[in-house]
């Protein structure tokens, strides 16, 4: 495999979805990849996918593979360290979650507060964070790996992206902005929160930033969500999950349908033209992240994201032991679904 790889290093539009710290698995994912010679063409992000999309592109400026993967590493391991989340958690690994206490008090207010009530002056440790990670000066350098940041317009609710030129810190902030937990965000006029809402992520315009044709989704949400929950907490946890997966579910069935429609043209040109030469990945970490907590996606706990690491570092290994030969040739996922 990894052979392979050197002789025939493959192109790659990277596709990362949001999930708060369950991006340690698409840390993980894109670290094992990186490590047997993918190379990254362009990327789109949202919320977490966003930050783990603008660390990796500054540490390739700066190192190529290697400083991207150090990058990650050091991004994430400084967030694992940032708060003393030890003290509110119970459990150990994967099976990290929040101590009843603190999820009662969590609920209690983000359902009666806004976080204009509870933190008026928005101190988010997340800012310094990025700026001691992430260098924008040269992402917005013409020969930075094109970057595709979504956030949504919380006037609207229109998707609103990001792309190298006008990147910056606040941009990133707003891509991972829960009204809940953070103020909003103010970009180009518009009053933007997470994403997730209108995008996770967004995979037209990543098509439309770079000729490569192999395009891979790191997925975090559970394509299949199980069955209709019963419980008040559950519900409300899976309206969240359906809020964040309809904008992808929508954005896959047009990509098919404009998929069918150039497949039924004798020669397809343009947008259509692209998108029939398309080859579809995706790595699914979806069906292992949803067997966690659902607050775990809140706790940006070192022991719990080096977890993740492990798991989306070593399923990506698999997925290349499998499919690498596919890269450049062939699609192994189909559309609408994925």
């Amino acid at each position: 495999m990894t052979e392979f790889l050197r002789r025939r290093p493959p192109a790659v539009l990277l596709a990362l979805q949001g999930g708060g710290a369950h991006g340690a698995w698409t840390w993980g994912a894109l670290d094992g990849l990186l490590a047997h010679g993918i190379r990254p063409a362009a990327l789109s992000g949202t919320s977490a996918g966003a930050l783990n999309a603008a660390v990796l592109a500054s540490g390739w400026a700066q190192g190529g593979a290697d400083g991207a993967r150090q990058a990650l590493a050091d991004f994430w391991q400084a967030l694992g360290e940032l708060l003393p989340l030890g003290l509110l958690t119970v459990g150990q690994g994967e099976d990290t979650r929040l101590a009843p206490a603190a999820r009662w008090m969590l609920q209690w207010a983000t359902h009666w507060l806004s976080p204009y009530d509870t933190h008026p002056a928005e101190l988010n440790p997340l800012r310094e964070l990025l700026e001691r990670h992430v260098d924008i000066e040269r992402l917005r350098h013409p020969s930075a790996l094109p970057l595709i940041i979504a956030t949504t317009d919380a006037g609207s609710g229109a998707l609103h992206l990001v792309r190298n030129p006008r990147l910056d810190i606040e941009a990133l902030l707003a891509s991972a902005c829960l009204p809940t937990l953070h103020h909003a965000v103010t970009l180009d006029g518009r009053t933007c929160w997470d994403g997730g809402f209108s995008a996770n992520p967004a995979l037209l315009p990543l098509i439309d930033a770079h000729p490569a044709c192999d395009l891979m989704l790191i997925r975090l949400s559970p394509r299949d969500m199980g069955p209709a929950p019963r419980e008040a907490a559950a519900i409300r946890h899976r309206m969240a999950e359906i809020g964040f997966a309809s904008g992808l579910q929508r954005e896959l069935q047009w990509l098919a349908r404009l998929q069918a429609d150039a497949r039924a043209q004798w020669w397809p040109r343009g947008l259509a033209g692209r998108i029939h030469r398309m080859r579809w990945h995706v790595l699914d970490g979806g069906s292992a992240l949803q067997r966690l907590a659902p607050d775990s996606r809140l706790l940006a706990h070192g022991p719990l994201l080096d977890s993740l690491r492990q798991s989306g570092h070593g399923e990506a290994g698999r997925w290349l032991q499998a499919h690498a030969a596919a890269l450049g040739q062939r699609s192994t996922a189909q559309l609408p679904g994925l």
